[in-house]
């Protein structure tokens, strides 16, 4: 079994990061899930939340809005919506984007409304953890 495998993230504006970790934890669609080398394969949606890394060079963290992740046994590739490293991720910057999922959760139809409250719930927690 290897220690450690290849983590990328990438989002439309810039890829974020290309390294190695030991564990990945991310907020998948359907829950949170932990990563670690020789993970079976998977494909998956993220919703927004953090993810965390954690390597031989020390943790790094990343906010994503939402996005999609392939897991294979080499590693863990993020396509996400919007991402922000951790220390560089500022509340101003999500604000823009909490206000349209409320609007949105506000018009959804009620095939769509538990997802779309579940969404402004996440954001909601996240920017609260942020202060």
């Amino acid at each position: 079994m290897a220690d450690t495998m290849q983590f990328d993230l990438v989002s439309p504006e810039r890829s974020l990061a290309s390294l190695q970790a030991a564990e990945v934890m991310l907020p998948a669609a359907e829950g949170d899930m932990t990563v670690l080398p020789d993970h079976a394969p998977v494909i998956t949606t993220l919703r927004l939340g953090v993810v965390k890394v954690n390597g031989p060079e020390g943790e790094a963290d990343f906010v994503v809005t939402g996005g999609f992740v392939e897991i294979t046994s080499e590693g863990v590739s993020v396509l996400a919506e919007q991402a922000h490293a951790g220390n560089e991720v500022k509340k101003a910057d999500l604000e823009s984007a909490y206000t349209f999922a409320r609007e949105q959760a506000e018009k959804a139809s009620d095939e769509d409304k538990s997802a779309a409250e579940k969404l402004v719930a996440d954001f909601a927690q996240l920017l609260e953890d942020m202060e």
